[in-house]
């Protein structure tokens, strides 16, 4: 089994409802997004998952969010912003572009400081 990890980074901003502190207000992270993916055997270039493609495809996919109010930007409309919630989104979302027989989504990590974050993962 091999893991294949991108790192990136994006800014916005988010209100977390129902919070009982100063983070219900809207506030601002530079954030950071860990994207793990597992292959069972390498291609026949001899890699498990070409990482420039995977940090490109992440890239595009945090676009919706990067310099937005993650708030207004669905499911989050709707749905808390959390660290962990964004996780799963972003997991679900890659998985379904990057999911194949060799390769699948492991883990998402999404940090909104240096020493705290949230993963998801199946």
């Amino acid at each position: 089994m091999y893991e294949v990890t991108v790192k990136t980074m994006f800014s916005a901003a988010h209100r977390l409802k129902g919070y009982d502190g100063q983070y219900e207000n809207l506030h601002g992270h530079n954030w950071t997004a860990i994207v793990t993916v597992r292959a069972q055997e390498l291609d026949s270039m001899e890699v498990g998952i070409d990482f420039v493609q995977l940090k490109k495809t992440v890239e595009e996919v945090l676009a919706r969010l990067d310099y937005k109010t993650i708030n207004d930007v669905p499911p989050f409309d709707k749905q808390n912003p959390s660290a962990e919630n964004i996780a799963r989104w972003l997991f679900k979302t890659l998985a379904a572009d990057i999911d194949s027989q060799t390769a699948k989504i492991h883990r998402v990590e999404i940090k909104e400081f240096d020493d705290c974050g949230a993963a998801y993962f199946e």
